[in-house]
């Protein structure tokens, strides 16, 4: 975007920057995709073909009774859902097929202002919000605030990384240390140059995979009555990424967690601490077969919190990502 559509459209709210659910939409069509919307006054309907995959649609609705689990319907009498019920739900359904179908379109502003809180009017911009104006920085200056103490650039480490995998391990420690939405966007897009260098002719076979493996997993959340912002803080607790980063195969093992869990809770609800003794013990095994070692400190790392903190579904989850390498 150019920066006037950028400081009128952008809005950093909690620290993160939001777009509202339009501007999504236009993103959306402008890289190419097909879109189509259909709002009611108790539903709404958005599906997206990607250029890349038309034959594959990603389809996401929003009903009221999705707005009455999330609280966010009826709300107060003079809230927005309760006087804007169609535009509310409009924007919830194309914000959450964005993000299944066509992530790279957001470029780091995954969510709308409605979302992270802010209180919006009926075209979803935020009217009384702590919103923070966004700083206009020109390419390759918003690095130089991220550079550490020490003097490490994140961003020439990852150009100067042999492969994709390599920039993923410095995105995560860019990550660790603080880098802002917009600095781990420029390392993300470097890896994903170097995936198209390495295999250009399967890079449009692997977004379309991913991005079904996406939707895969926003659809059994729904099912198992988890909003968008719950699995993906249970994404982001297993494997140290938000879902937009995740790779096909992390995304599938996150829906069978999700699909087991939901299977799991209908017949019965076991002891949460041995559950959780069961959960680690399920990790060792399968980290001991991978022949890893520093169990402790490597499982801290890997789910962002010590082990005794974790849920036993992020536990297992990470186990699922050892298991294969084993």
């Amino acid at each position: 975007m150019d920066v006037v559509t950028t400081i009128t459209t952008i809005h950093v709210i909690k620290g993160k920057p939001s777009q509202s659910a339009d501007l999504m939409l236009s993103r959306a069509r402008q890289a190419g995709h097909r879109v189509r919307v259909r709002a009611e006054r108790d539903h709404a309907v958005v599906s997206i073909w990607r250029n890349d995959d038309a034959d594959y649609e990603t389809r996401i609705e929003w009903t009221l009774d999705d707005a009455r689990q999330a609280q966010l319907y009826p709300g107060k009498p003079d809230s927005n859902w309760a006087k804007y019920t169609r535009s509310m739900l409009r924007a919830r359904a194309i914000a959450e097929c964005v993000r299944a179908a066509c992530p790279e379109v957001l470029h780091g502003a995954i969510y709308t202002p409605e979302e992270l809180g802010a209180v919006v009017n009926e075209e979803g911009l935020p009217v009384d919000a702590p919103v923070q104006p966004l700083r206009v920085i020109e390419h390759e200056v918003v690095k130089q605030s991220q550079i550490a103490a020490e003097g490490r650039d994140y961003l020439h480490e990852a150009r100067e990384a042999s492969d994709a995998d390599a920039v993923r391990r410095i995105w995560l420690d860019a990550r660790a240390d603080g880098a802002i939405p917009e600095y781990l966007q420029q390392i993300a897009a470097v890896g994903r140059e170097k995936t198209t260098t390495a295999a250009p002719q399967s890079d449009a076979l692997i977004a379309a995979d991913t991005a079904a493996a996406r939707d895969e997993l926003y659809r059994a959340a729904r099912d198992a009555g988890l909003s968008a912002e719950e699995v993906g803080a249970r994404f982001h607790a297993a494997y140290g990424c938000p879902t937009v980063y995740g790779t096909a195969e992390q995304l599938r093992a996150a829906t069978a967690t999700v699909q087991a869990s939901d299977v799991h809770d209908a017949e019965t609800v076991p002891d949460s601490e041995d559950d959780h003794a069961a959960a680690v013990a399920e990790l060792r095994e399968a980290a001991d077969a991978a022949h890893l070692e520093d169990f402790d400190d490597g499982a801290a790392t890997a789910l962002g919190m010590p082990i005794e903190k974790a849920t036993p579904d992020a536990i297992r989850a990470l186990a699922a990502q050892i298991r294969p390498a084993a």
